[in-house]
């Protein structure tokens, strides 16, 4: 059989976890989070040069209840503005995140020094490690912490958010945001086999809310060392209806896949809560990691099953693994993580044996077929989303020739026509350049088309050599297809609102994203303008210009206002030095506009200037 080589099954996560249980971390993240307990919202502590900031773990009905949506979600996005808009999923509509979650932690941001004490330490321990943790919902409220850490970006070095069984926090929307900021790998959550609260979000509120009540108490005692560690019946009950209905859900997002609406209850709309970041599953025999967010989902499912213990059994440990997590990090020391490479055999061998190990450390033997599957399905997804990719680098640089071709075109329109290449693509058509704008436009509708049909990876659009690359098309190509549609047109449509193909728009998204991830650092003004115009609509710009010149010049006088925000526009694109020069050869249509404009405005008012008027002017725009 061939080898199979490409990916491996359980990707960093595995060694994020070795890393955090060798040197103490994941131990110390417990400490602390019990800890927490102690104080109403948060503690921060230091040890050995890391901050833990650890939240309490919230065990009260109020904080899981929400009555407003079915399963209690909301928008991100609230009046007070904690959260930025780069928090949208790919079709940019807001994240929705559980709102007791949410207004937990905007209830410490108001009200406590939360917000203070993050901003000293960032301003004191730029490169030093802060880690915030929480158990149960005080782990989601970590999460949303450090979300919003890495949203300000605070600090040089990185957040981490450990979490121990925190209920799932956020929808697909929210699960892009993270990806697309490449986010994810500051999350690690612990859960233990049969610990019901990080799947119990998957469950309308409905459902949930009647033994939640009763059961919350019992916790919050066993957190707060009350003597009372035996479960009554009335506690045991409520248990077995909450994993009833828990368990009938979470069968559902396992077995229907996410793009099905089906539910058992009839009902068209289902949980949109989905997990992000690097999920670690425990049980007594050790634990394995896992971070691709459909296989977790699936798993939250089915390490909940078992055939070796009796369903009462299973009740039981629903309720101690919830507060049980001590046992859980000594028992996942003991063993360390299990099922590491297995040397000197074959790649399949070692795959399916490294697959069994993993499996059996967090309680799932042989007996069940659908976890194998569901890691088989995973690991296959990834090597066809990595094969795409190689396949469409391989692609990429055979378009280069077709870039160099239009750089040629540009060139040449320059030095020997004395235009720009817009200018002379626009009048006629250059069967050469056609050709190239045609076989580079539709390689990236491809890649488009793949992104959309989530054949590539989920941080695909927010890696630097396919922002760089698709920047440099948009900003040499796009021109032409401007050109191509005035000309086809013959100037009575509109490109902007009416003609600018999708690929545009999505390139240019992902750019605007990456830079706002970026923010300001590293960035500084240029020196010299731009080899290529940096927005690659200036040219429809400039058409709309002369369409509403000409109307102004027909006593159409609402077409002022656009024409002085067009110069306007021009006036900052020079300023920053974000225009190529060949915009300003004699023969363009931007100065056939300029003179028109000039003439028209110094008609108006005799003695008229304006800052782009002295720009021209003094010709400052040649250096």
């Amino acid at each position: 059989m061939e080898a199979e080589t490409s990916t491996p099954l359980f990707t960093v996560g595995q060694e994020i976890a070795t890393f955090l249980i060798s040197c103490g971390t994941l131990s110390k993240a417990w400490e602390e989070s019990l800890l927490a307990n102690n104080s109403e919202n948060f503690s921060v502590n230091e040890y050995e040069g890391v901050a833990y900031v650890a939240f309490p773990s919230f065990h009260k009905i109020e904080g899981f209840m929400v009555k407003e949506s079915k399963y209690g979600e909301g928008n991100i996005q609230t009046d007070n503005k904690v959260f930025s808009g780069l928090l949208k999923g790919n079709d940019d509509h807001p994240a929705l995140v559980h709102q007791g979650a949410l207004k937990l932690f905007l209830h410490i941001m108001e009200n406590t020094d939360f917000q203070a004490q993050i901003y000293t330490d960032s301003k004191q321990r730029k490169l030093k490690p802060i880690i915030f943790v929480g158990h149960s919902l005080g782990g989601a409220v970590a999460t949303l912490a450090t979300l919003w850490v890495l949203e300000k970006r605070l600090r040089l070095s990185s957040p981490f958010c450990i979490t121990f069984g925190s209920p799932l926090v956020g929808d697909v929307g929210f699960v892009e945001a993270v990806g697309r900021e490449n986010w994810a790998g500051n999350f690690f959550h612990v859960v233990s086999k049969h610990d019901i609260v990080p799947r119990m979000f998957l469950a309308p509120f409905e459902s949930i809310a009647e033994p939640l009540i009763t059961i919350l108490p019992y916790w919050q005692g066993i957190m707060g060392n009350d003597s009372k560690t035996v479960p009554d019946s009335l506690i045991q009950d409520a248990c077995r209806t909450l994993l009833n209905n828990v368990l009938q859900h979470t069968y559902t997002e396992t077995y229907y896949g996410p793009d099905s609406l089906r539910e058992l209850d009839g009902v068209t709309k289902r949980s949109p809560y989905r997990p992000f970041g690097t999920y670690m599953f425990c049980s007594s025999e050790g634990a394995s990691c896992i971070d691709n967010s459909e296989t977790v989902l699936k798993m939250i499912h089915l390490t909940m099953q078992s055939h070796e213990k009796p369903y009462d059994n299973i009740i039981h440990d629903c309720l101690s693994e919830h507060v049980g997590y001590g046992s859980v990090m000594k028992h996942v020391i003991e063993k360390s993580i299990s099922g590491e490479r297995v040397a000197k055999l074959d790649s399949e061998s070692s795959y399916r044996m490294g697959m069994s190990l993993q499996l059996e450390a967090i309680g799932i033997g042989a007996q069940n077929d659908n976890a194998p599957i569901a890691l088989q399905i995973a690991r296959d997804m990834e090597n066809k989303h990595n094969t795409n990719v190689a396949k469409l680098a391989s692609e990429l640089s055979g378009k280069q020739c077709s870039m160099a071709e239009v750089e040629w075109y540009k060139e040449r329109c320059e030095k020997e026509d004395g235009i720009t290449y817009y200018d002379s693509f626009r009048k006629h058509n250059d069967i050469d350049a056609n050709l190239c704008r045609e076989r580079l436009c539709g390689f990236w509708d491809n890649i488009i088309e793949m992104w959309k049909r989530n054949e590539l990876p989920s941080d695909f659009q927010s890696q630097n050599k396919w922002i760089n690359a698709g920047t440099a098309y948009r900003r040499l190509v796009e021109p032409l297809d401007i050109a191509y549609y005035y000309r086809m047109s013959k100037g009575t449509g509109n490109y902007l609102s009416d003609g600018r193909p999708t690929r545009y728009k999505v390139l240019q998204k992902w750019m605007e994203e990456k830079e706002n991830t970026r923010g300001s650092r590293g960035r500084s003004g240029r020196t010299k303008f731009a080899s290529l115009t940096q927005d690659s609509c200036f040219w429809a710009h400039a058409e709309e210009a002369s369409k509403d010149l000409e109307n102004l010049k027909q006593d159409h006088h609402q077409k002022l206002e656009s024409l002085e925000m067009f110069e306007g526009y021009v006036t900052r694109l020079i300023n920053d030095r974000n225009i190529s020069s060949d915009v300003f050869l004699d023969g363009s249509s931007f100065m056939k506009w300029w003179k028109e404009w000039k003439k028209y405005k110094q008609n108006q008012i005799p003695g008229w200037s304006s800052p782009l008027y002295k720009i021209m002017e003094s010709e400052s725009w040649k250096g």
